[in-house]
């Protein structure tokens, strides 16, 4: 279920407001970074995979419409960091 702010940030996606992903990283930064170094080498490839959810999300929101923008933008980061780690 999305919070006030989820909903706020989705909009920010459907209305292509590039703030989206600055607000995306002040909300959940720190979370995808905690997932993603929890499963990439290195720092610097958890942040490449950081960076890479805030795209991807930006690429799916519209036409997705999450239900839970957190769930969402993590399973986005684990599958980017679980990427990462086989090449």
């Amino acid at each position: 279920m999305n919070t006030p702010a989820d909903e706020r940030i989705i909009s920010l996606y459907t209305a292509r407001d590039e703030s989206a992903i600055s607000e995306t990283e002040r909300v959940y930064g720190a979370y995808l970074l905690s997932i993603a170094k929890n499963i990439c080498p290195d720092h610097q490839t958890a942040l490449e995979c950081v960076n890479d959810t805030y795209l991807s999300a930006w690429n799916a929101i519209p036409p997705d419409s999450p239900g839970s923008l957190r769930h969402y933008l993590a399973a986005i980061a684990r599958n980017h960091a679980a990427s990462a780690v086989r090449h």
